[in-house]
């Protein structure tokens, strides 16, 4: 039977009376005199035991005490003259407890809940108080609304079952969350900021409307890091509340701050007490400057730089403490980073916690410090949120204990598992590649060793591809993450250039972080490019070369002759700079990229920047050889109340270090660059082959961007919907493909390339009269830029942007007088769609 703490005091009692008469004894002058109890009424109470309560006052006193243990329904206490009677009505033993109507939670999550238990005693109240700790669980997971009732079910031999009837409802999420006393950002802003959302028409695919009072507390600590971010120093939460609203059939949650005045930086300076440690040189360590918005998060990055540097110099127990001084009149802080020495405490022991699943050796790797080492508290600070960010715990908390002796200590790191891998199926459609799905299984925690795992198919209307993909966070112990890709893609590119191509192959990476904002990633790629040219009744692209009977004019079976303007070309031809790349090649590519991140969020990143430059070269073997270097920069900036601007120059050349370029090795540009632009739609291309769609690429290009992204008005932010207006600008130019020494004739009626390209001879056979080994090279250095309007959704079914841009500059290309035949230009697309589901 399942003690309560009355039962097991009542147990200990009995054995306290063993050994007791069944009469209390008064002692007055050496005459004992004898009053006796008398028991009525008990089945499985041993009648000694109930007797021993009887020496514990009067009768009210006895029957309180006995109905306290829970194990009675009814106690009644008399007196008959020297006698004590005890009469009791035992409550019936549980048999089990049972529960009906519950699908959303599982029995054996509600067993735990409740304090009525199998083999324990039955008592009216104790179900009573069951219901309502039910009621709080359903509550807490969404389902507020849901009704429970309690009743026992007797059996034979004083025992029962105990039944809980659930008639689940709909789920109950949170209705409201209110703020008051907050001036400087809106409500919906300080909500924007939060993981827990309010109910609305999309709750039936999200969880973050249900209540959960840990995330609620999490959510107000992001809300006082992000005052304090921006200034708020003084910053608290007063007083937050919870409720659940019966009229609404929800949860509505109120919080009430306390802003006080932003505050700007002031004097800012280092005071080292160490004799060897210079403050002037400790002062390019900070990340605070006068003048500043006063910013939490960089007084921490600066006691960590501190901190770090002071003991890489030999004061392994130097402590770093900010002192500030306010200057309330001014709304000036300043700070000053004090540098001394410690207490010199040792780390006695790590102890790992609560890991069921991940390994200790991935959480101690995340500290800079170890048993043994001096203790620091930046450093434990600095770990802690280390293990936050990994995203493999529910929880972390650091604690210490006092060790063996004075100088020592205990740290404890608790965590709680969750979940890291996750099968997902996309589905979207892009203007680019048309109808597409995904099929990806992933692990960021793979065994409990914190590596990376993932495996991807995708299978589309143009294209199809699988990869798969493996990072080792910690490479031989050391914080360098080296990873291994390998992949396959298919593509159909016939809106491009009358050709398939299929690139197969892998890469090897090693990311060194330099410092938390700088990394270097050399890289070593190893890959095959196929080029085919399909040549069939319904994609004849290769029929100048490879006539097909009964479909290429003039070729046998036709049943009607080529004329210059119903011909092998004019029916769809490739390029002759495909027809030369033809085939399978090897690239074996080397590079680096230089990464620097200062974003906010990497999702939705409203502060920051962020630039990639690569230098790769390809000759290592292989049959590719070149020399290539891209840019990419993006700049961030809060405008007004999530109002972001962002700011982007890209730019890139690759130049042959042997030869010529094969045109697979080129740049190949459109809406990436310029927005309103189809598909590689910009640069040079083969104008005698297809008027238009003929892509050849480019060597050179550069491009810049400007957005202004806002909350779209009267919506809830939670729907992730907002609104963009952008401009951009761009080129692509340099086509390095066949030779400029003209030795075969042009075939055209006048033999001379339409206005605005030039011959380039190419090293391919030529069996027609409509199609030699000379392509005519449109490639005009013209700015092209557009303006345009954007819609953002951040979906619970995956982000989904469409664009749409109207151009106001491009490449026109050249009509032909007599035919009208337009050659050349550039090709435009004025809406892009882009987007995904995860279900």
């Amino acid at each position: 039977m399942t003690s309560t703490p009355k039962s097991r005091s009542f147990k200990m009692r009995l054995s306290r009376s063993v050994g007791l008469s069944a009469f209390m004894l008064a002692v007055s002058g050496g005459v004992v005199f004898a009053q006796a109890v008398i028991v009525q009424g008990n089945r499985r109470v041993d009648a000694e035991t109930i007797r021993s309560y009887a020496g514990q006052g009067g009768p009210q006193e006895v029957r309180q005490s006995l109905m306290a243990t829970g194990l009675f329904s009814n106690v009644q206490v008399s007196r008959r003259g020297n006698q004590t009677v005890i009469s009791v009505h035992e409550n019936d033993t549980i048999n089990r407890v049972a529960f009906e109507g519950n699908k959303r939670l599982k029995s054996e999550i509600l067993l735990q809940q409740v304090e009525s238990k199998a083999r324990g005693p039955l008592s009216q109240a104790l179900i009573d108080s069951d219901v309502q700790r039910l009621k709080e669980v359903y509550r807490r997971a969404g389902y507020g609304t849901a009704t429970i009732s309690g009743r026992i079910a007797p059996l034979p031999n004083g025992r029962s079952d105990v039944v809980f009837t659930i008639v689940e409802s709909g789920k109950t999420g949170i209705k409201e969350i209110n703020f008051a006393g907050n001036g400087a950002y809106s409500a919906s802003r300080l909500r924007g900021l939060m993981s827990s959302t309010e109910s609305n028409f999309l709750s039936f695919i999200k969880t973050s409307d249900v209540y959960d009072p840990d995330r609620i507390a999490s959510d107000l600590d992001l809300v006082r890091r992000f005052y304090l971010k921006n200034g708020y120093a003084d910053f608290r939460v007063v007083a937050s509340d919870a409720r659940f609203d019966d009229a609404k059939g929800g949860w509505v949650i109120d919080v009430t701050v306390d802003e006080g005045p932003q505050y700007k930086v002031g004097n800012v300076a280092v005071d080292s007490q160490l004799s060897d440690i210079d403050s002037a040189t400790m002062q390019r360590l900070l990340a605070t400057s006068a003048g500043d918005t006063y910013n939490a998060e960089a007084v921490e990055k600066s006691l960590v730089n501190l901190t770090t540097e002071v003991s890489r110099r030999g004061h392994p127990f130097a402590q770093v403490r900010p002192r500030g001084e306010r200057d309330a009149a001014g709304r000036l802080i300043g700070i000053t980073y004090v540098v001394e020495d410690g207490p010199r405490v040792y780390v006695e022991r790590i102890n790992v916690r609560g890991n069921t699943r991940t390994r200790d050796y991935v959480v101690r790797r995340e500290l800079d410090l170890g048993e043994g080492d001096a203790y620091n508290k930046v450093m434990v600070d600095r770990a802690e949120r280390r293990l936050n960010n990994l995203g493999f715990f529910n929880k972390v908390r650091i604690t210490n204990e006092p060790g063996s002796a004075p100088d020592r200590v205990i740290m404890n790191i608790d965590v709680e598992d969750k979940a890291t891998g996750s099968f997902s199926i996309a589905g979207g459609y892009s203007t680019s590649d048309g109808v597409i799905g995904e099929v990806s299984l992933s692990e960021s925690n793979f065994l409990g060793r914190g590596q990376f795992v993932k495996i991807a198919g995708t299978l589309g209307q143009r294209t199809q591809g699988i990869d798969f993909s493996f990072t080792e966070p910690y490479f031989l112990g050391r914080r360098i993450a080296a990873g291994i890709d390998l992949f396959s893609k298919y593509n159909d590119n016939y809106n491009i250039g009358r050709y398939e191509s299929r690139v197969t192959g892998g890469q090897l990476r090693f990311t060194f972080p330099i410092t938390e904002e700088f990394s270097i990633t050399p890289r070593y790629s190893l890959y095959t490019t196929e080029i085919k040219i399909p040549n069939t009744s319904s994609r004849p692209y290769n029929d100048c070369s490879f006539p097909i009977p009964g479909i290429t004019p003039g070729a046998p079976g036709s049943g009607f002759a080529a004329t210059q303007n119903f011909n092998c070309v004019t029916n769809g031809e490739a390029t002759l700079a495909v027809k030369e790349a033809r085939g399978e090649t090897l690239t074996s590519l080397a590079g680096v990229t230089l990464n620097y991140n200062s974003l906010d969020n990497y999702q939705t990143p409203r502060n920051g920047f962020i630039a990639e430059l690569k230098p790769e070269f390809a000759g290592l073997g292989g049959d590719s050889k070149f020399l290539r270097v891209a840019a990419d920069a993006r700049y961030y900036r809060e405008i007004f109340d999530d109002v972001v601007g962002f700011l982007r120059v890209q730019g890139g050349h690759v130049q042959a270090t042997e030869g010529t370029l094969r045109m697979v090795d080129h740049y190949f540009l459109g809406p990436s660059l310029v927005r309103g632009f189809a598909p590689s739609g910009i640069g040079p291309r083969d104008v005698l082959n297809d008027p238009t769609a003929n892509a050849l690429g480019g060597q050179s290009y550069f491009g810049g961007s400007v957005e202004v992204q806002f909350p779209i008005w009267g919506l809830p932010r939670d729907l992730g919907l907002r609104g963009a207006i952008f401009a951009d600008a761009g080129t692509l130019f340099d086509y390095d493909g066949g030779s400029k020494v003209i030795t075969s004739p042009i075939p055209t009626t006048n033999g001379l390339c339409p206005g605005g390209s030039e011959p380039r001879q190419f090293n391919v056979p030529s069996t027609s009269q409509f199609q030699s080994n000379v392509a005519c090279v449109r490639d005009k250095n013209v700015i092209r830029s557009s303006i345009g309007a954007s819609l953002l959704w951040q979906s619970p079914l995956g982000p989904i942007r469409f664009d749409y841009a109207y151009a106001l500059s491009k490449d026109e290309g050249t009509r032909d007088p007599i035919t009208g035949v337009r050659y050349g230009g550039d090709r435009l697309q004025a809406f892009r769609f882009s987007g995904g589901t995860r279900f």
